[in-house]
């Protein structure tokens, strides 16, 4: 009997040393990365701990470590992250050159707009943990300057003189970073159906008097 005891011991720590290196090998980096990001979106850069994540996962602070050589390096991991969705995109269109201004800035927007990767919540979550390291702050700005100018360079080339452009720029990105800032949450149908008109509105001439500008499609077409 004590035989039999001992043996079925040894079964089932047997069977929880195969489940706990099955879930080391199963819990990939990018796992943890996932999970430390919805934390972040949600809570926060001080809310990102190993202790909670190891909790919330159901693994062991070993299987943190078999993966990430600190908790600092999984917050690199994080920024890595943002800076692969959300701002990839953007450096990409640094490198274009010859462009189509309004073609440039529908692209600009489109970033933003579809979403794809580019994640609102995990811009604003870093944007906020930026406030915590002067480092991390500096690299926040150089990306808001790199899109605003990106934007200059859109209205630049659709015939705009350098000041309006600057100030149509920082109006097109002011908005948009407000409204993710609010949380502002709208069905996707009708958040495209209103484009057309927010492009009239961001690429339209200055008026004058009320009513007596036209609408950009208007000079494109020659109707006035």
């Amino acid at each position: 009997m004590k035989a039999d005891a001992a043996l079925a011991k040894t079964k089932r720590s047997s069977g929880a040393r195969a489940r706990s290196t099955t879930a080391r090998q199963t819990l990939s980096r990018e796992a943890w990365i996932a999970a430390a990001r919805k934390v972040l979106e949600r809570r926060g850069i001080a809310e990102v701990k190993i202790d909670r994540l190891s909790k919330q996962l159901k693994v062991t602070r070993g299987s943190f470590y078999f993966h990430f050589t600190s908790l600092a390096d999984l917050r690199d991991g994080l920024l890595q992250e943002w800076r692969n969705i959300n701002c990839a995109p953007f450096w990409a269109m640094r490198e274009m050159h010859d462009i189509d201004g309004l073609q440039f800035f529908t692209d600009i927007v489109h970033v933003w707009v579809d979403e794809a990767p580019f994640s609102p919540l995990l811009d604003l979550a870093v944007r906020d943990w930026s406030r915590t390291s002067r480092k991390l702050t500096q690299e926040v700005k150089d990306m808001d300057d790199l899109r605003i100018a990106l934007l200059v360079r859109s209205f630049r080339a659709m015939g705009y003189s350098s000041d309006e452009s600057l100030v149509r720029a920082r109006i097109t990105y002011f908005h948009q970073i407000g409204q993710y800032a609010l949380s502002f949450k709208e069905d996707p149908a009708v958040r495209r159906s209103y484009q057309p008109l927010f492009g009239e509105v961001l690429l339209g001439p200055l008026v004058q008097e009320p009513g007596s500008a036209p609408r950009p499609s208007e000079v494109r077409t020659g109707r006035r």
